[in-house]
């Protein structure tokens, strides 16, 4: 694979395309719930509000969302001729807000227009349509920007002095379903992101789509990675490879994902999944592959000089031996508040880190009460290696280009909030937590670091009983330097967390 064409850098994202059949909507809820729990970072619900047996998307949409607490949701894509730009404005953010900032927006010019005409919706030409949907972002970018009654005089929306609002939790991105010429340079001008679908754009033609996107872009002063892009893909797992695309074992998988991101710059997929074999099986063994592969690529092709985040030798001690790995004398420390002065429901939010910390000494007690047994005769040390490689805290932990993917068959909601939600949050809200942040994040490294030498002793006693001694050293050197990190955390975070009214 060689790392030369289209990769724009964007973090990668893996999610679910949900059917929103209303006779299943107990499985729909269920699915959701299981896909955030899996590690997926986005659901997808498609939008026919023409279509009598599915559920309205918007509703289920915001069931979802009170339902989960982290994984991100967005209409896949909106049939906008059905919803007046103006009024999904004020959904999006609303819903935004109501989900602590996990709402993106993919938009439509509205197909099956027969369908359309049955609601009562209007008749629109190709390009007609194709105007509409330039109009309909402008009205919903002015309406989330605060100033003045907003006025504007389209041909098929309008708005006399409408007052932006509500404002969303973060910039929702505006991502354009396109295929044809038009919406392919309406998407590279003004979009936030391209959503095509793999039934409707084969891999072997987004090329062809992407430069038409990419020249858009250039042409209006932007660049192309301006321009996210999502895939909605579908497949089947089976044994046998050379089936075609995301047809075969979830190595090809894999494979032709992690390719995609190289040569069409795809950061976003989404899998139409209504069994939850196949959602598990994605998650668990094609997300972490694709996320190894392309961390493994990236690197090699970062410009010369470019900055890779490593543990600084102030984070890691010099001498294992001395069970210990992280220099706490060295760490920042913020003004600290008082807690007890915050409400009762404030302090329960803070008090949610405290909970999901807890789990993960929880496992750690369990992990050395494994030890004890295999050395006590009680189970054998391949059970214990199988035990260790299953708990939240191997997950939490792996850091993205340190570890390879069959250590880390999940990535874990724990992880996924800190790095991407929690920490980004909080130093957005109170800037001077910068640099405990930053040391936490260090210190995720080094203890990924020690997960690494706990799973090769682990090897090295299945081949030989007699190393059980260096399993327990690395087990007292993770149990060292986790439950020091976790109180480092705590104490930092858990009042900023609780003042400031973060969710997450």
């Amino acid at each position: 694979m060689k790392n030369t064409m289209a990769d724009f850098g964007h973090e990668l994202w893996f999610g679910a395309f949900l059917t929103p059949d209303a006779a299943g909507r107990r499985r729909l809820e269920r699915q959701a719930v299981l896909a955030e729990d899996l590690g997926l970072d986005i659901i997808g619900i498609q939008d026919h509000p023409y279509q009598p047996s599915f559920l309205d998307t918007w509703t289920l949409l915001s069931v979802l969302a009170a339902r989960t607490s982290r994984i991100r949701l967005f209409p896949d894509v909106v049939n906008l001729p059905l919803r007046p730009p103006a009024v999904l404005a004020r959904s999006a953010a609303s819903l935004d807000l109501l989900s602590d900032g996990r709402v993106e927006l993919g938009l439509g010019s509205g197909a099956f227009p027969g369908g359309v005409a049955a609601l009562g919706g209007p008749q629109r030409t190709p390009a007609e349509s194709v105007d509409a949907l330039e109009e309909a972002i402008g009205v919903m970018r002015a309406l989330w920007t605060p100033g003045d009654g907003v006025r504007l005089d389209g041909r098929h929306y309008r708005l006399d002095g409408a007052r932006p609002g509500p404002f969303p939790a973060h910039p929702i991105g505006l991502w354009i379903g396109a295929y044809k010429r038009r919406m392919l340079e309406l998407t590279g001008r003004l979009g936030d992101g391209w959503v095509p679908s793999s039934g409707y754009a084969a891999p072997s033609e987004l090329a062809g789509m992407s430069a038409v996107i990419d020249a858009a872009a250039e042409r209006a002063g932007r660049e192309p990675s301006d321009v996210r892009r999502v895939y909605n893909v579908s497949g089947r797992f089976s044994s046998l490879a050379g089936g075609g695309f995301l047809d075969g074992p979830p190595r090809v998988w894999a494979e032709q994902l992690a390719e995609l991101t190289f040569r069409h710059g795809m950061s976003v997929f989404v899998l139409a999944a209504d069994d939850e074999r196949s959602l598990r099986t994605f998650a668990e063994e094609v997300v972490p592959a694709v996320r190894e592969a392309v961390t493994r690529e990236r690197p090699a092709a970062a410009p010369a000089g470019e900055h890779v985040p490593v543990a600084p030798p102030a984070v890691m001690a010099a001498e294992r031996g001395s069970v210990s790995v992280l220099d706490e004398a060295t760490r920042p420390r913020s003004a600290k508040r008082d807690i007890n002065a915050l409400s009762p429901a404030q302090q329960a939010n803070g008090q949610r880190l405290v909970l999901i910390h807890d789990h993960l000494r929880q496992e750690l007690t369990q992990i050395r009460d494994a030890l004890e047994q295999v050395a006590d005769g009680q189970a054998d040390a391949e059970s214990l290696r199988s035990l260790i490689n299953q708990l939240t805290m191997r997950q939490n932990y792996w850091t993205l280009g340190t570890f390879c993917a069959s250590y880390c068959r999940l990535l874990t909601t724990h992880h996924t909030i800190e790095d991407e939600h929690m920490f980004p949050m909080l130093t957005g809200a109170e800037p001077s937590l910068g640099p405990v942040v930053e040391r936490l994040e260090e210190e995720h490294e080094v203890i990924a670091g020690v997960l690494t030498g706990l799973d090769a002793a682990l090897v090295a006693m299945i081949e030989d009983p007699e190393k059980l001694d260096g399993v327990r050293l690395q087990v007292d050197l993770l149990a060292d330097a986790l439950l020091s990190h976790l109180g480092y955390e705590e104490e930092e975070l858990v009042e900023p967390l609780a003042r400031l009214n973060l969710g997450f």
